[in-house]
Formats: C-alpha cells, sequence, structure tokens
C-alpha cells in the first residue's frame, strides 16, 4: 500500500532508479524488524517514509553514485507529444530547477520532496519529520524563500516561468 510513495521519496533524494529500490527494500526490511517499537495509534506512512528518508540520505552520501544517477537522470527524453523546441525548453527549465532544488540544504530539500513532490499534507509531512506541524510550516516557507532567492539568483528568467 505505500510502496509506492517510499520509493518515489527515495528516487527523488537519490535520482536512480536502482539505488531508490534498494532504499525502499531496506526500509521495510527495517520496519518489520522494528515493528514492535512503531507506535501503532500514528499512521504508518510518516514512519516508512522517515525511515527511507534516512537511508536515502545516507546512500546519498556516497557521491559517485549520486552524480553518476544525477547525471543519467537529466539525459533522459520525456516521454511527451509536442514539438522539438517546446520539449527540449522544457528539459531545459525542468534541469535548472532540479538543479537549484539541489542547491538547498538537504533538510529543505527534504521538506520540498514531501510536500511538493510527495504532495504530503502538512501532518503528515511533521510525521514523517518527527516535527511539530508548525515547525513543517514554517521550515517549507523558509525552503521556497531560500528557492525563490536561487532561481532569481541563478537564472532570473527561470522565476518568472516557474511563477506563471
Amino acid at each position: 500500500m505505500h510502496q509506492d510513495a517510499v520509493f518515489r521519496l527515495a528516487y527523488l533524494h537519490l535520482a536512480d532508479p536502482a539505488e531508490a529500490e534498494d532504499a525502499a527494500q531496506d526500509c521495510f526490511i527495517r520496519a518489520f524488524r522494528s515493528l514492535a517499537r512503531f507506535d501503532a495509534s500514528k499512521p504508518l506512512r510518516p514512519w516508512l517514509l522517515r525511515i527511507v528518508t534516512n537511508l536515502a540520505l545516507n546512500r546519498k552520501r556516497s557521491l559517485g553514485r549520486y552524480w553518476a544517477a544525477l547525471n543519467r537522470a537529466a539525459q533522459e527524453q520525456p516521454a511527451v507529444d509536442a514539438s522539438p523546441e517546446i520539449v527540449q525548453e522544457g528539459k531545459a527549465e525542468s534541469r535548472k530547477l532540479w538543479a537549484m532544488v539541489k542547491m538547498l540544504p538537504a533538510k529543505m530539500q527534504t521538506i520540498m520532496y514531501l510536500r511538493y513532490f510527495l504532495d504530503l499534507p502538512v501532518d503528515e509531512t511533521a510525521l514523517a519529520l518527527d516535527l511539530p506541524e508548525g515547525t513543517v510550516k514554517s521550515q517549507t516557507y523558509r525552503a521556497l524563500k531560500k528557492l525563490r532567492q536561487i532561481i532569481s539568483e541563478e537564472d532570473p528568467h527561470l522565476y518568472g516561468s516557474v511563477h506563471e
């Protein structure tokens, strides 16, 4: 039931499907082994997402694999029926935005992944990160503010297209 969300979060951190699969599998193994410590009064998904985040961040520290996977992901062709110019422009903007998200500190990246890439509500994000909801809201605000600053400094044109 939670496999897709766990895999997607691992993939957002690792940018490599094989590494993400391994992290997701490790997550479920660790969760199973730690099931006795799980608080059954709380939702399962945020707990699993916290486990996979920790596993993915540990894997990500191995920069050689990470950068190779990121470069492969940036070179993939989108599956869109559009003119080559539109596809290339969209692909370039996506790569720029992805690179700018990667410029954020790791904690801010995680907030962005959970809130915007996985579309988790504030309460589940708070559980996944083991933080109060107010802290998640303020960290989300700071992450977005920092991302806007990075975009305006790195590529002001992209800032305009993101807000349109």
